[in-house]
Order: structure tokens, then C-alpha cells, then sequence
């Protein structure tokens, strides 16, 4: 059964890029998304993505629940954008075609959708990287991927074990979902809603505890056997460059110069189809 934001080894182009390689792509990705506001680049990044979902084979089930989640606080940030700064898109785009006025000092404008829409997709384009990077790195390769880029080794391995511990900690939840629906607790879809969360949060506190005396054995074993003394180590699972990852290496940074190019040209990074 496929887990959520865990590692699955896969026969595919992308699992067989380098860890580094990934993390090369996966910055410049996120950069290229933070610092454009220009629609069309936007969108094709949101279509190069569904090509690399695709060509990964990233399931549904790996990632839907959490992008749900996360596409819920989304709608509710945007819904905040507008009632705290109703007429922000009007003062980036220097311009104010109304649509509809809402209520009070609330005029709904073709701006400010279409700024709201460019957050939209900025999130669209980073979110779905972010879950296809996890599902696809080993932990271990992008622990050697961090250290490889500069980071201490003792940082890149503390990520690399709290991305091993996902699976277990979904583990330890389905087991105690599971004991709690034993006893006569209704935690699936047939409960009410607002049970169903009550219950659920239940779970949370033997669920940490269970983490935290996980945490305390890993440390423990790993400062008995010296971990942190040397300065440097090596890494085992590090994969050398192959032509394929100097392709995609080459690919993400043209991608990026071109698109901070285009972004720039006129001195302001926001598409203005309004002029």
C-alpha cells in the first residue's frame, strides 16, 4: 500500500536522477516560482510539472490527502488576501475595472482576480514539486545531496531521518486508529464529522509520544557510536553524475536565466495584460 510523502523505489527516469541533481532542480524551481509573477511562465511551469508527475508515477495516494489539506489553508489565504487587501492587484497593475460591488467597501475587480489567481498558481507550481521530490529522493542520497551542497552532515542526516520516520509514524497511526475502532470508537467515514476529528485528535498525544521515544533511541545510539566527532564523513548511498543528470542540470539553469530574463525585461517582475 502506498504511503503518504514517503520514498518508493520506482523504474523511472526521475527516481534515476541523482539526489543532487533533484535538489539543483528543486531550488532553482522554487526560486524561478518566488520571484516571477508573470502568468505565463506560471502556467507552463504548472504543465512541466504534470509532465514530470507523470513521467514519475507519482500516485494519488502518496500525495492527494496532504494536497487536499494544504489546497484548503490555500483557498483560505486567498479568501484573507482579499478582505485584508481588497485592492491590491489594482495598485500593482496601476489600473481598476470593476466587476461587481459585494458589500460595504468590497468591489470584486478584473485586478485583483487576476493577481489572486497568479497566487494561485504560484502555489500550484511549488506544492506538487515539493510531494514529487520527497516521493522520489531516497532519504539517504538526499542526505549526501544536502552535505554535497554545502549544509553540515549532521543537519542533512537529521533530515534524512525524519524523512525515514514518515512511513513508521503513519504506521503507528493506523495502529492506533486501529485499536481505538477495536474498542468501539467510530473514526472511519460513517461517523459524523465533528466526531470524527474529536477522535482523531485523541490520537495525537500517543502518536507524539511514541515519536518522542523513538527520537530518544535513534539519538542515543548515534552518540554512542561517536556520531558528530569528525568533521567530514562519507556517504554510501551518493550516486555519481550521469549524462542524464547533467541534461536536467543544464535544463534548470537555462530554464531559470531565461525566465528571470523574461520576468525583468522592463523592470517589473508582474505580467500586466491590463495595459
Amino acid at each position: 500500500m502506498s504511503k503518504m510523502i514517503s520514498y518508493e523505489k520506482k523504474n523511472t527516469v526521475i527516481h534515476e536522477l541523482s539526489g543532487f541533481t533533484k535538489l539543483v532542480f528543486f531550488i532553482l524551481w522554487c526560486m524561478t516560482s518566488a520571484l516571477t509573477f508573470d502568468t505565463r511562465i506560471l502556467l507552463l511551469m504548472i504543465v512541466i510539472g504534470f509532465v514530470i508527475y507523470a513521467v514519475s508515477k507519482t500516485t494519488w495516494k502518496q500525495v492527494g490527502g496532504v494536497f487536499l489539506a494544504i489546497m484548503f489553508f490555500m483557498v483560505i489565504n486567498l479568501v484573507c488576501i482579499f478582505f485584508f487587501a481588497p485592492y491590491q492587484g489594482c495598485e500593482i497593475y496601476n489600473s481598476r475595472t470593476e466587476i461587481a460591488h459585494l458589500f460595504g467597501g468590497y468591489t470584486l475587480t478584473q485586478e485583483q482576480l487576476f493577481y489572486e489567481f497568479n497566487v494561485f498558481i504560484k502555489y500550484f507550481t511549488v506544492i506538487p514539486s515539493v510531494f514529487i521530490f520527497l516521493v522520489t529522493t531516497d532519504p539517504s542520497e538526499l542526505a549526501a545531496s544536502l552535505s554535497s551542497v554545502g549544509l553540515p552532515y549532521s543537519v542533512s542526516y537529521s533530515v534524512e531521518i525524519a524523512l525515514r520516520y514518515i512511513p513508521d509514524v503513519q504506521d503507528e497511526y493506523h495502529k492506533i486508529k486501529n485499536a481505538q475502532e477495536a474498542r468501539g470508537i467510530e473514526m472511519s467515514s460513517k461517523g459524523a464529522l465533528l466526531s470524527r476529528i474529536k477522535n482523531t485528535a485523541v490520537i495525537i498525544f500517543p502518536l507524539l509520544f511514541s515519536a518522542m521515544e523513538r527520537i530518544d533511541v535513534v539519538s542515543n545510539a548515534m552518540e554512542l557510536r561517536g556520531f558528530g566527532k569528525k568533521k567530514k564523513r562519507s556517504w554510501y548511498s551518493k550516486k555519481p553524475l550521469k549524462p542524464a543528470d547533467y541534461a536536467v542540470l543544464a535544463f534548470i539553469v537555462i530554464f531559470f536565466a531565461a525566465t528571470m530574463v523574461i520576468t525583468f525585461y522592463d523592470g517589473n517582475r508582474f505580467y500586466n495584460p491590463f495595459v
